[in-house]
């Protein structure tokens, strides 16, 4: 398939309550939609990448398709217009101008171009989003269904009652049986009383906990002393110092998981004491070949692997959602950050308004002659 036209949009997104970035607040989610159209040739594209199977459907010759990416960095500015900090490396300008200055050399390529940018791009949300448009344009995300299953993610809105927060813990499906929950966010006391009212309401539930590296090795210490650990299916980033985390382990043994640790650009795959999964953020760590390394790598040694978002918007939650199903079937992905948005963007969920390409701001455009 050729690239025959590709254009980039910026969207802002305003959110209905804040969201949590690590102990930050965000109240808007800002990123770009690439969209592409692609018209078939008669060669085969490269289906062995990745070790997705295609659908098993026939492209005719001269068809033209059309997809819609989102690519999002979590980066920015909080609610006290403080810089986030231990997401994306790169900002928002500079990938729309890495994007801008990319985009017409794409243009009347093959779509396996897109893979070889992919590699190439220095960006982590561009390898993303451009291994994830040659994957949508070849219809691998078409050959399962998606994960709808999510994790409720829990935590105490700074803009809402603890009542309201109860309220949604009551109202939680039989069929839920994991929640994840924030911690080292308020007090060690207020944060033990969330959990044990959870389980007070639903004792058959087990709880991800993500400290988000929140807390010193003192203070993890004296947390996980007082946690039902049977209840417990382990906690995100518990230590400021990740190599802290087997010492917390040896003295207590609430098994951990690594999420952070992976956005570091150096990161190798070490099976560590403790360390039952990894949470994966395909926004922030590259391509899906990456993220497919990292899965097979991980699972060779027992360590599970979870798909989870970056606060995208539900185009992107949807694309997870597709991916989730591919690369990690066992697994239930952490999916559940879209009750905050005030919109829906291209792909509808339920909210009153869903943006459209032509409601978004148009940064660039290519058109073949």
């Amino acid at each position: 398939m050729i690239l025959t036209s590709l254009s980039l949009y910026l969207y802002r997104l305003p959110l209905d309550r804040f969201l949590p970035v690590g102990k930050q607040r965000i109240d808007h989610r800002t990123g770009l939609v690439l969209q592409a159209k692609a018209t078939a040739d008669d060669e085969v594209c490269d289906t062995e990448k990745f070790n997705i199977e295609v659908a098993d459907s026939e492209v005719t010759e001269g068809e033209v398709k059309e997809s819609n990416v989102e690519i999002a960095p979590l980066s920015g500015f909080d609610i006290d217009q403080q810089p986030l900090s231990g997401f994306s490396r790169e900002s928002l300008d500079e990938v729309q101008q890495a994007l801008t200055t990319l985009l017409p050399k794409l243009q009347g390529q093959h779509i396996d171009s897109l893979l070889e940018q992919a590699e190439a791009s220095p960006y982590p949300s561009i390898a993303f989003g451009l291994s994830l448009l040659h994957a949508k344009l070849s219809g691998k995300l078409n050959a399962l269904r998606p994960l709808t299953t999510a994790v409720p993610l829990i935590y105490q809105p700074i803009d809402a009652p603890k009542a309201e927060l109860m309220a949604k813990i009551a109202k939680l499906d039989s069929s839920v049986h994991s929640v994840k929950v924030k911690v080292a966010q308020t007090s060690m006391e207020d944060e033990l009383s969330l959990i044990y009212g959870i389980l007070s309401q639903r004792p058959d539930l087990r709880l991800r906990l993500d400290a988000n590296r929140g807390f010193s090795l003192e203070q993890a210490l004296d947390f996980a002393a007082c946690l039902p650990l049977d209840s417990i299916e382990y906690i995100e980033e518990p230590c400021q110092q990740p190599q802290e985390n087997q010492t917390l382990y040896r003295a207590i043994p609430l098994p951990y998981a690594f999420d952070e640790s992976l956005n570091d650009p150096d990161y190798q795959f070490v099976r560590h004491e403790g360390l039952t999964a990894l949470v994966i953020k395909p926004m922030l760590l590259g391509s899906i070949e990456k993220l497919q390394r990292l899965i097979d790598e991980a699972h060779s040694h027992g360590v599970r692997c979870i798909l989870s978002s970056s606060l995208e918007s539900s185009l992107g939650i949807n694309d997870l959602a597709h991916l989730a199903a591919i690369l990690t079937p066992d697994e239930i992905p952490g999916l559940d950050t879209l009750a905050a948005f005030s919109q829906d963007l291209i792909v509808p969920s339920g909210k009153p308004q869903c943006l459209k390409p032509h409601q978004l701001k148009l940064v660039v455009s290519t058109q073949q002659d």
